[in-house]
Formats: C-alpha cells, sequence, structure tokens
C-alpha cells in the first residue's frame, strides 16, 4: 500500500464552524483524516502541506516514524509552527490509515487500552457572571464531571468574539475570584473546576490571583503566561501552589523540555494537531509520564480533532482530562456523520472501531469549501490605558 494523494478542505459547518481538514488517500482505496492546528492560518499550512506532499506520496502509510522525520527534518531547516500543523494533520490521518487498514482502532496500535473512557471537560461561558454559573451548572446536569471558563474581561466573562474588548489584570483577577466563589458554590465540591488564564496576564498578576484562588480547590490554572519562553514557569512554580496546565502553543518535543525534566507544570497541553500529530504527542506523553506529570490534550477544534486526543488518552496511563468544548455528536454531524462516543461526561472510541472512530461525508464536505483565512489575526484584549494583552 502506498500513499497516492493529499486533499485540503477548509470547510465550514451550517452553524459557522469552520475545520481545516487533511485526506490522505492510498493506492487500496483506504484514506485516512487529519485535522489541522491553527487554522486561522490556513492559508500558509495549505502550501505547506502541498509541499509535504512530495515526501509523503508514494511511500508506505505504515511508515510514520520515517515520513515524521522526513517531514521535519527534510528540509535542513527544523519544521517551524506552520509546518508542525501541517505535520500533524498528515500524520494522523496517516495513524487513521493503519487503523483501518488492520481493521482495529487507533489506541491498540498505540499501547492498547489502559482505560474503557476518558473524562472531559466542557467549555462553560457567558457574557455575565449570573450566565457563567447557569452554563456550568448546565453542564454538570448533563453530565459532566468538569466546567471550565477562561479569564474574565474586566467586567465581563471570556468569549470567542469577533471584536475588541478591554481586559485590566488587577480588576480582572477581582472577578475571576468572585466567579470561581461563585461557581464553587453552585457545582459543590466533587465537580472540578479548570480555569483558563488564555496567556493574558504576567507573572506578578499570576502569582497573586492564583493565591486568591486556592481556597477554591480548582483542578488546574491554564496556560497562566505566555508560551514563548518556557524557563518563565521555573519563577512561576516558585510562588504557586496551584497545578499549572501549560503546553497548548509549543509545537514539538523541544519546545516540552525544560517544564518536563524540571518538573514546572503538572499537566501537558499537548495540541496533537500542532505538535506534530499522533506520533510526536506519544513521545512527549511518555516522557511526561516519567516525571509523573499528566496529560490534558488540548482540543478546541473539531471531530478529528477529539478523535485523535481520545485514542491518545485511551492508550496512556498518565491522563488528567480531556478537553472537550461540545459533545460529540452534538455538532458538526451534516460533515461528520461518525463520530466518537460520549457519556456520562466520558468520551470513547469503542473496540470494534477501524481507524480514529470518525468519518466525514466528501460530497458536503465539498459543498461547505470556503476559502482558508489568510492571516493570523485574534481580536484584541486592551487595557485602561490602551495597551493590548493576548486573546
Amino acid at each position: 500500500m502506498k500513499v497516492s494523494n493529499i486533499k485540503s478542505f477548509s470547510v465550514a459547518d451550517g452553524d459557522g464552524r469552520h475545520y481545516f481538514i487533511v485526506k490522505v488517500e492510498t493506492d487500496e482505496g483506504i484514506y485516512g483524516l487529519g485535522e489541522v492546528g491553527i487554522r486561522n492560518w490556513g492559508g500558509a499550512v495549505g502550501k505547506a502541506i502541498e509541499h509535504l506532499s512530495q515526501v509523503v506520496v508514494g511511500e508506505d502509510p505504515f511508515s510514520t516514524e520515517r515520513l515524521w522525520q522526513h517531514m521535519f527534518r527534510g528540509g535542513f531547516f527544523p519544521a517551524d509552527k506552520v509546518y508542525s500543523c501541517a505535520i500533524s494533520a498528515i500524520d494522523i490521518a496517516l495513524w487513521d490509515i493503519k487503523g483501518k487498514a488492520l481493521n482495529m482502532p487507533v489506541y491498540k496500535l498505540l499501547g492498547g487500552p489502559v482505560r474503557d473512557r476518558v473524562v472531559c471537560y466542557p467549555h462553560s461561558q457567558g457574557p455575565t457572571t449570573d450566565a457563567l454559573v447557569e452554563s456550568c451548572k448546565k453542564h454538570v446536569e448533563e453530565g459532566w464531571k468538569f466546567v471550565r471558563w477562561g479569564q474574565p474581561e474586566t467586567g465581563g466573562v471570556f468569549e470567542y468574539r469577533g471584536s475588541d474588548g478591554l481586559l485590566e489584570p488587577v480588576e480582572s483577577i477581582r472577578i475571576a475570584e468572585e466567579q470561581m466563589a461563585r461557581v464553587r458554590e453552585a457545582v459543590g465540591p466533587d465537580i472540578q473546576i479548570c480555569f483558563d488564564v488564555h496567556t493574558r496576564l504576567d507573572t506578578a498578576h499570576v502569582v497573586t490571583m492564583c493565591r486568591a484562588l486556592e481556597q477554591f480547590n480548582p483542578f488546574f490554572i491554564e496556560d497562566p503566561l505566555r508560551s514563548e519562553n518556557p524557563a518563565s514557569y521555573r519563577t512561576l512554580a516558585r510562588h504557586v501552589s496551584l497545578p499549572i496546565a501549560a503546553g497548548e502553543q509549543w509545537s514539538n518535543k523541544w519546545a516540552f523540555r525544560e517544564v518536563i525534566e524540571e518538573e514546572l507544570i503538572n499537566y501537558a497541553r499537548i495540541d496533537l494537531c500542532i505538535v506534530g500529530g499522533i506520533t510526536e504527542a506519544l513521545k512527549i506523553t511518555h516522557w511526561a509520564e516519567t516525571h509523573y506529570i499528566d496529560i490534558v490534550p488540548h482540543n478546541p477544534l473539531g471531530p478529528i480533532s477529539a478523535a485523535a486526543c481520545v485514542n491518545l488518552c485511551m492508550a496512556s496511563t498518565n491522563v488528567g482530562v480531556q478537553e472537550m468544548p461540545r459533545r460529540p455528536g452534538s455538532f458538526g454531524t451534516d460533515l461528520f456523520p461518525k463520530q466518537i462516543g460520549w457519556e456520562d461526561g466520558y468520551a470513547f472510541v469503542t473496540p470494534d472501531t477501524a481507524g480514529l472512530g470518525v468519518d466525514f461525508d466528501e460530497d458536503v464536505v465539498e459543498s461547505r469549501r470556503v476559502d482558508p483565512p489568510q492571516s493570523g489575526w485574534s481580536p484584541l484584549l486592551r487595557r485602561n490605558d490602551g495597551a493590548f494583552t493576548n486573546w
């Protein structure tokens, strides 16, 4: 069996959600699906996929390690984040092919299951603190064991909006403390709380906020700092007692080296669609295991990303929780009629699955094509003095 073609699809579902899908085809008719992590860079990533096709087409899809090394290192200069996104999608699709060819779920190829299902957290949010509390209560009523939201804007709650907003750190910290107090009271002591700073604060403000939030026993504080300098987590770890989760913006194992080896984080936020696919994520996962660091795979995307993450978690011993913004099977079903399972706060891939456990309707996908974004600009959050912080 040889790879015969690689296709890319920038598409939108009926609710306006966008996905960047990669289909790797073989000469035996078996195909695999992958997903690109930074879809706002779709124009650049699409060109990288075309370039990498020169390496992959004509090769054995079972040679995932050799192909990964060739794609990452073959241009002499190591792959940057754009190319890592492209490598990720292709690599995930190759694993999907291997599972389908052997008629078994991908997690069996990764060592076999160590759990039957994977506990997940949803995205709880709202335009006000009252709405946030109601969102969290609704998720608990639906069976979720976790709730999660992000660093609040001044006077509101973080939402994926299309316009600029205001975030003054000191005021935001006060709102965050109020929100967590009210959510903890509403959901009780047994529901886990995840809080995403979203790289919006500097170290001093994070320390202040974490000390204020300790009383509410959150499961972790996510992305408290920007990602460019992992060594900054050394300073943070000296002053913060809460568990720290980080890593969603890192695009290979080397970026994780310092925080794993020095045990500066408690949870590794590996993004399989950015970090280099299943091949690279598996290495980071086992590396983290040697330091008793659990993985919390980053999954803000679609059903393909979700399936890849859950397969990895089902075959890994060191798993904290899996990000799952929405219940699988509750969205994008026009594009993805086959998705992984979900019940009572847990996601799973059944043992009789072949591949990742997700499939698409290519005819519908073709009809939903949209131009890939040509830039990665996001709405800005500004402080009271006009300076901006991360989105």
